[in-house]
This record gives structure tokens, sequence and C-alpha cells, in this order.
């Protein structure tokens, strides 16, 4: 089990890097919009070959 200074410190670590992460983002937003134009095409491109995998699995394991 973790003990109780461990599970704080965890706690702070998530909130302290999730917080230097909406920086970054915050301040890098032009680059993103500039050098990351569709990206949301792989993602559903992944999701879908994900899904594809999950079907397939499902088809054969009968």
């Amino acid at each position: 089990m973790l003990s109780s200074g461990q599970i704080n410190f965890a706690i702070c670590f998530i909130v302290a890097f999730v917080a230097v992460m909406i920086y970054v983002y915050r301040k890098d937003i032009k680059l993103h919009k500039t050098y990351y134009k569709g990206n949301y095409w792989v993602l559903i491109a992944f999701l879908s070959f994900i899904g594809l995998l999950f079907i397939l699995k499902g088809f054969l394991k009968n």
C-alpha cells in the first residue's frame, strides 16, 4: 500500500504536471494550428482501426 505522503506527492505531481501542460499548450497554440492541420483524421483512422480489431475479435471468437 501507499503511505499518505506518497499519495499527497502523487496528487501534487499530477496537478502540477497538468498545469504545466496546459500552460505550454496555450503558449504554442499558433504553432499547433499551423503545423498540425488534419491531425483529427489520424485520430479517427486510429480509433476506427482499433474498433475494427474488436469487431474482428468478436467474430473470430465464435
